[in-house]
């Protein structure tokens, strides 16, 4: 099967969840989406992830980013393990638990979809179901309104996710989409950012007045001012 590359539509699917079946496109609809999996339900690794998911929900509503976990895990233990992640959660400041709120859960017990997607571990002997059928990885798949995928990442199953680098590409992400900029090493909303390379000189002078030109003759730096 061929691998999922940056710039391919994600593929559809329909599943069941635990805010109930949904089409996988209809339910981004105008909205970023990342999708992202974990080895499994009531697993020690991935209740400080949903912890943490729960408790920057705001920070992905106010990007228009919807979130969608998936494991091979069936909705009563998605829907059970809500209890620990709310437990967890709490000694690190409000969450919001409600998986229809924070973020929906995929049921993939016959791991369909964590093959379209490529998330099966074939590196972790002990990621493992009793079966000795693999469990996912941790993936991540952050998809823009057209479907596009924009970004992977892919973590072992022994090592936790960064959610503060996932927003920061995602803010990389949409302000390239709205002005002709990339964004540089360890950048940082807020930071100065690069023109791109196809903004002439003159152009950028009136595009970004601000824009300073370095010595190398391709790196010309500005600040953007954006809105929250």
């Amino acid at each position: 099967m061929p691998s999922l590359r940056l710039g391919n539509i994600a593929p559809d699917f329909e599943a069941e969840t635990t805010a109930g079946p949904i089409k996988f496109h209809e339910w981004i609809g105008n909205s970023w989406a990342i999708l992202f999996s974990h080895p499994g339900d009531f697993t020690p690794v991935c209740t400080t992830e949903l912890g943490e998911v729960a408790r920057r929900a705001d920070d992905f509503a106010k990007r228009n980013v919807k979130l969608i976990g998936i494991s091979a895990n069936g909705l009563k233990d998605h829907n059970k393990w809500v209890e620990d992640i709310s437990d967890f959660g709490a000694r690190y400041g409000p969450t919001n638990v409600e998986f229809p709120i924070a973020c929906i859960a995929i049921a993939d017990e016959d791991r369909k979809i964590s093959t379209l997607y490529d998330m099966l571990d074939e590196q972790d002997a002990t990621n493992r179901d009793a079966k000795g059928l693999p469990f996912t990885i941790r993936t991540v798949f952050v998809i823009d309104p057209k479907k596009v995928i924009r970004l992977t990442i892919a973590y072992p199953a022994s090592t936790g996710r960064n959610f503060d680098e996932i927003l920061r590409v995602v803010d990389s992400l949409q302000l390239g989409d709205r002005h002709r900029i990339t964004t540089p090493v360890n950048w940082n909303k807020g930071d100065d950012v690069i023109v791109h390379p196809s903004v002439a000189n003159d152009e950028a002078k009136v595009l970004f007045p601000e824009v300073t030109f370095h010595k190398q003759p391709y790196l010309r730096t500005t600040p953007l001012k954006v809105s929250e």
